[in-house]
């Protein structure tokens, strides 16, 4: 199996910690398997990335505004998993 890394890069000064650990923990109970590392990187200047073994899948300041947890799990999923359900109505 492939390793699979996913980086939630989020602004320390905007206080972003806890929608970044609620990401990881979505995409860590949703991919148990396929997931080898879920890394949570403190930056600044309102930062929210979230990448997929380097490849910046979502950004806050392309997309003026937070993802949502359904487009980031479809994104992974497309990526390392293609055709698995993701639980989400």
């Amino acid at each position: 199996m492939a390793e699979s890394r996913v980086e939630i890069r989020y602004c320390t000064q905007c206080k972003f910690l806890l929608r970044a650990a609620w990401l990881a923990q979505e995409l860590l109970a949703t991919f148990e398997n396929e997931l080898t590392s879920v890394a949570l990187v403190p930056g600044s200047g309102g930062i929210f990335e979230v990448r997929l073994n380097g490849e910046t899948i979502f950004s806050n300041k392309e997309a003026s505004r937070f993802p949502e947890a359904r487009e980031i799990k479809e994104a992974v999923r497309d990526r390392i998993a293609p055709g698995r359900a993701i639980g989400h109505g």
